[in-house]
């Protein structure tokens, strides 16, 4: 960016690994920034699963970054396994990943978000920040209020916030539909040794049996762990309809084994030996394709532009090349309205991709019948 007379303030909601991505790389510049989110520390909540980091999206954004060595040095090549199963236990499709292949390495996402704070200024981050509302003022800038009664003024938002994005109102109308399906989130600890037979099935990287509208994928973390997401049709109302909460394990557990009936031994064991934890996760998507007219002083990455599901491992991939792509504009365009067009003219037809592809492919995966293995094979390696 050409230099003004007054440095430009930008204010980034969301400390994601897009948010994070696009404060690095606008650091790295010499461009000041502040990233506000609404936890009041970086380890308030559980980041969740594990990210493959994909060659043309996620390890393009992290060598932008500066920060694709200190990434491989801590990833996981072998997490690359893959393997598909029949509901009774057929191995389907089996992927081994050969020393050296670095197409897609995991990597907690915990890991992945220490990895970008670390790569910030300190004080970079401001935690305990909950956007409450906007406001534009007549000079093109925007005024941001927080719930804790601080204000700043800013001459670009970023919204990279999620799915219920504060920010994504000032540019679209658009809000996130449920895709009819329903993952609960599953885990285990000391897997080695507490469940090795569930660690065999599920081997170093990833296991998913799909089949008559549900299946169950599992992935392999980190710290001897395994997160795995029991899936099914349903409405985001499905516990209260069944009479469930959440908190009591045992119901749950039993609701689930009775809708896996049928179904292998080897696969209803992640059921039955899973901790006592059920987490209700219904997959929500935005509309495709993702569309507003630019406006300056404001954009959205990430989720918050283009939420999709977890199927293609997209996501986090697709917004951290955003938050790539948008500070790399920041930096080259002679002023920040450009900057934002620019990115946005990258973002979008990206965005329309990826998203469909997510939708296709969980549609196609949570079906009637068994799923076309050659198909997620493909998709598998593809997305590497």
């Amino acid at each position: 960016m050409t230099s003004t007379s007054q440095t430009p303030r930008i204010s980034i909601i969301g400390a994601g690994p897009g948010g994070l991505t696009t404060a690095r790389i606008l650091q790295q510049a010499g461009i000041p920034v502040t990233v506000y989110d609404r936890d009041p520390s970086p380890g308030f909540r559980d980041q969740g699963g594990t990210l493959d980091m994909q060659t043309d999206t996620g390890q393009k954004a992290l060598r932008a970054a500066g920060l694709l060595d200190e990434f491989m040095a801590i990833s996981r090549p072998e997490g690359q396994d893959m393997r598909s199963l029949a509901k009774d236990g057929t191995v389907l499709f089996e992927h081994h990943s050969p020393e050296g292949e670095t197409d897609a390495p995991e990597i907690d996402r915990a890991d992945l978000r220490e990895l970008l704070l670390r790569s910030l200024q300190p004080g970079t981050v401001r935690y305990g920040t909950n956007l409450d509302r906007t406001e534009p003022r007549g000079d093109g800038r925007l005024e941001l209020f927080f719930r804790d009664g601080t204000s700043e003024m800013v001459d670009l938002v970023i919204g990279a916030d999620g799915a219920w994005s504060k920010v994504r109102p000032l540019v679209s109308a658009a809000e996130p539909f449920h895709e009819g399906v329903i993952f609960v989130e599953i885990q285990f600890d000391n897997v080695d040794a507490q469940h090795p037979e569930v660690a065999k099935l599920v081997g170093r990287g990833g296991m998913f049996a799909m089949e008559d509208n549900k299946g169950i994928v599992a992935q392999r973390q980190s710290g001897n762990r395994i997160r795995a997401y029991v899936a099914f049709r349903d409405g985001t109302d499905w516990l209260e309809r069944r009479g469930l909460e959440l908190d009591n394990a045992s119901a749950v557990r039993a609701t689930l084994l009775e809708m896996f009936e049928g179904w292998s031994p080897e696969l209803r064991r992640l059921i039955e030996e899973c901790n006592d934890l059920f987490l209700s996760r219904p997959l929500f998507a935005l509309p495709v394709p993702p569309q507003w007219t630019t406006r300056a002083g404001v954009t959205l990455l990430g989720d918050a532009a283009h939420l999709m599901s977890p199927v293609s491992g997209l996501g986090a991939n697709t917004a951290m090349l955003d938050g790539a792509d948008l500070a790399q504009a920041i930096i080259r365009e002679p002023d920040l309205p450009s900057a934002v067009t620019a990115y946005e003219a990258l973002m979008f037809p990206r965005a329309a991709t990826n998203a469909a592809a997510s939708h296709e492919g969980l549609q196609m995966m949570v079906s009637d019948g068994a799923p076309d293995t050659d198909h997620f094979a493909l998709e598998h390696q593809g997305s590497k």
